[in-house]
């Protein structure tokens, strides 16, 4: 080395795993050392594989679907398709990682559901909105499967109207730019119908601070100063946290009013300092008038599900996941029985006592209510009025052998959209 040259030196450096130079270069280095120690179970009855879905990037998803899945009576043996994309602030994760991974079987074994864990590129070498993009070209990807040149698992289990977008932490971000994206018709995927998304501790920021990150709450696990700094590595070169990928609702943010979004579950960590974020994100869709569930789990940190794949509060949280979305997916879309979004949220439902005859749900009026209304948005349940019109559909109460709704007035309910 000439008596001119200096060795380069570390600028940001994201827990000694990821380090930009002052030559702009690059070095990361083993996340293993990030990882509590901790041993993660198999799961019995769950098989996987990686899969190729961008090969110019080398990007994988890994498949996950439950090894043997009995039709029920009168329904094919084809399960709805969750879409998950990990966590990591953009900048570290991979779906292959232990909790990634243990997550998603559980997913699949519990739900039960195909599992779709999705990789992307990362930042800072491939700052936002690259990740995004990746989601994109997933959501392309997976509908030239449903299109008829399917993996023989997907075609074998996956049942394409019933798909569900999700993420954790910078995943739930992603997750969200990737509805908008479907939903404003940005990007065309008719084989594909996303039914729903699910936002577990989503990554979002603001230039202004929240309640929550000025006093934030005890033991977190991710800190204002981790929160800022991923941002700072990961959006563009000189954005702020305000850049509509961190603050959907920002002030250069495109407006959600006229984005005709699928119902969202929206779970939010009570012992996170980006709970405020996560809320307010809930409450602007809410006032939007968009379908929006808001589950909090109360001390649970940022991340929890992935943290403590195996805790109460990841037990909890996949009764939330199979009781809210799969199968009350399941009760409604099904061919010739689809949810259909343009006409606004109105639900009535009178009878206490109903039951999902063949899949064994049972609930009062208020579980019903919660299941009819976020996901059928457009339906009115009014089971001592008989038959309801409206627009573009039909709600039918009688014997329709398709049906699943079963009470001691109505014997069988089925919505035609």
């Amino acid at each position: 080395m000439s008596g001119g040259d200096k060795a380069p030196r570390v600028v940001e450096d994201l827990f000694g795993i990821v380090q930009i130079l002052n030559d702009g270069s690059i070095v990361r280095g083993d996340e293993a050392v990030l990882r509590q120690k901790a041993t993660y179970p198999d799961v019995p009855g769950v098989q996987w594989k990686d899969v190729v879905y961008h090969a110019v990037h080398g990007l994988r998803a890994r498949v996950y679907r439950p090894a043997s899945s009995p039709p029920l009576a009168g329904r094919s043996s084809k399960l709805p398709v969750l879409v998950y994309f990990h966590g990591g602030g953009y900048c570290i994760g991979s779906y292959a990682q232990p909790p990634f991974h243990s997550f998603c079987l559980r997913a699949a074994a519990e739900l039960p559901a195909v599992v779709l864990s999705v990789q992307y590129r990362l930042a800072p070498e491939h700052r936002l909105p690259a990740a995004i993009e990746d989601g994109v070209y997933f959501l392309t990807w997976l509908h030239g499967q449903a299109g008829g040149g399917a993996d023989p698992w997907l075609a074998e289990s996956a049942d394409f109207a019933r798909t569900f977008i999700s993420g954790v932490s910078a995943g739930a971000n992603l997750a969200h730019h990737v509805a908008v994206q479907l939903a404003s018709a940005q990007l065309a995927v008719s084989s594909v119908r996303v039914v729903g998304y699910v936002l577990l501790s989503a990554f979002f920021g603001s230039a202004e601070r929240t309640a929550a990150e000025v006093d934030p709450p005890p033991d977190v696990s991710l800190t204002v100063d981790m929160s800022d700094q991923l941002w700072y590595m990961s959006l563009p070169v000189g954005a702020t946290r305000d850049h509509p990928v961190a603050n959907p609702f920002g002030p250069d943010s495109p407006s959600l009013a006229v984005v005709d979004l699928p119902p969202a579950l929206v779970v939010v960590p009570g012992s996170d300092v980006l709970r405020d974020h996560v809320r307010g994100y809930a409450a602007r869709l809410t006032e939007m008038g968009k379908t929006v569930e808001v589950v909090e789990f109360a001390g649970e940190q940022h991340g929890f599900s992935v943290l403590q794949p195996f805790g109460e509060a990841a037990d909890e949280l996949m009764r939330v996941l199979r009781r809210r979305f799969c199968l009350a997916a399941s009760i409604l879309l099904r061919q010739g029985f689809l949810w259909s979004p343009p006409l606004a949220a109105s639900t009535l439902l009178r009878h206490e006592d109903i039951r999902q005859d063949g899949l064994g749900l049972e609930g009062s009026r208020d579980t019903l209510r919660s299941l009819t209304s976020h996901w059928a948005r457009s339906v009115i349940i009014d089971m001592d009025a008989g038959v309801r019109e409206r627009s573009s559909f039909t709600v039918y109460v009688g014997a329709d052998t398709t049906g699943r709704f079963v009470s001691s007035t109505a014997r069988v309910m089925a919505f035609r959209l």
